[in-house]
């Protein structure tokens, strides 16, 4: 039997420090298991050091490759981890910024989790969206011409590609199911 997402491409986009442990590790995991081939880019080779609850030290994530090596084309998808740290890190990366970017103008599915949402706003790609993130940072969304909601995970393709994001680790489970569900 061929899995849901067999020959599925999918860009994680992550910093090699900060990235909260299950919003990197579950997504890899779950959207594996569907078939899918997941390509970890990070600023540079080696290691994605990940954390819990902003705090205490994770487990080692491999880096396939590093953001300067990938071309969005090649990719089905983009999912963005969460992680205070993570999350700022990436939002200042004009690298990452068009690699977003160029999946999104492609009609491409980009999903982000947590902080993560903060990429999506300095990619411009919040205005006008339906959306949820962590609540520490609604009032960012809010103010970038977002409209917020408290929901375990929101999705809006009203603007040629749909928009997958979440709020925290507790929402993996919907997220997840959302991103194999859009690609299926």
């Amino acid at each position: 039997m061929t899995s849901s997402l067999e020959g599925r491409t999918i860009l994680l986009l992550s910093s090699n420090f900060g990235t909260e442990r299950d919003e990197i590790r579950r997504p890899i995991d779950a959207l594996r298991e569907a078939g899918a081939t997941v390509t970890v880019a990070a600023t540079e080779g080696g290691t994605v050091r990940t954390l819990v609850v902003d705090h205490d030290p994770g487990p080692e994530v491999p880096v396939d490759t590093t953001y300067d090596a990938v071309q969005a084309g090649d990719y089905d998808a983009v999912v963005l981890p969460g992680g205070t740290l993570n999350a700022d890190a990436l939002r200042t990366d004009a690298t990452v910024l068009s690699l977003v970017r160029d999946i999104a103008g492609a009609g491409k599915p980009v999903a982000a989790i947590c902080h993560a949402p903060w990429i999506l706003l300095e990619a411009g790609l919040v205005d006008g969206r339906d959306l949820t993130s962590v609540p520490t940072i609604r009032t960012d969304m809010v103010n970038g011409g977002g409209s917020w909601t408290d929901q375990e995970v929101v999705r809006d393709d009203s603007h040629g590609h749909l928009l997958i994001t979440s709020r925290t680790p507790d929402d993996l489970d919907a997220f997840n199911a959302a991103i194999i569900d859009a690609l299926s």
